[in-house]
C-alpha cells in the first residue's frame, strides 16, 4: 500500500440513458429494449416522456393515468392505474433522458438522447414475477413497439 489516491487513475465510462437503460434492462430476465431513432428534437421527445402525470399516460399503451405521489430531487414515487383497473406503487428515479420506475408487480423503463438530428428513445418494462428479477415475457415486445407508435404520431 503506497498511501496514494489511485481511484483517480480509473477510467470512467460514461453511458448517455439510453445505453444505461439497456445496461439495466440486461439485469432483468424476460426484458426487451425497444429502440429507435424519431425525428424529432431531444427536447420535444423528452418534454412528452418525462411528462409523466400527462403526456407520458398517451405513449404508455396500457397506462390510463400515473399520478406523483412524492418527489425528492430525482427519486419519485408515483401510483399508476392500468386500463385494466390495476394499481401499482413505483417508486424509482427521473432526470432528464431517464426514468426507470418499478413495483413489486410492474417495471417502468424509458430513456431517450440526442442522436444526430433526431432522438434515440428505448422503452422496457412489464409485470415482474414477485420475488425475482424476470418479467413475464408475455407482450413485452408489442407493449414496446406500441408506445414508439405512439410516440412518433405524437411527434
Amino acid at each position: 500500500m503506497t498511501g496514494r489516491d489511485t481511484t483517480s487513475e480509473w477510467p470512467v465510462a460514461g453511458l448517455d440513458p439510453v445505453r444505461r437503460l439497456r445496461v439495466l434492462a440486461a439485469g432483468v430476465r424476460g426484458a426487451h429494449v425497444t429502440e429507435a431513432v424519431v425525428a424529432a428534437p431531444y427536447e420535444r421527445v423528452w418534454a412528452l416522456l418525462g411528462d409523466l402525470e400527462g403526456e407520458f399516460g398517451r405513449v404508455a399503451p396500457d397506462m390510463r393515468g400515473l399520478r406523483v405521489l412524492r418527489r425528492d430531487g430525482a427519486r419519485v414515487e408515483a401510483l399508476a392505474r392500468s386500463k385494466y383497473g390495476m394499481r401499482a406503487l413505483l417508486r424509482g428515479e427521473q432526470r432528464p433522458g431517464w426514468c426507470w420506475l418499478q413495483s413489486r408487480f410492474l417495471l417502468l423503463g424509458v430513456a431517450a438522447a440526442p442522436d444526430g438530428d433526431g432522438t434515440r428513445v428505448a422503452f422496457t418494462g412489464g409485470v415482474r414475477v414477485p420475488g425475482r428479477a424476470a418479467l413475464v415475457p408475455l407482450g413485452v415486445r408489442r407493449e414496446g413497439e406500441r408506445s414508439l407508435r405512439r410516440l412518433t404520431g405524437l411527434l
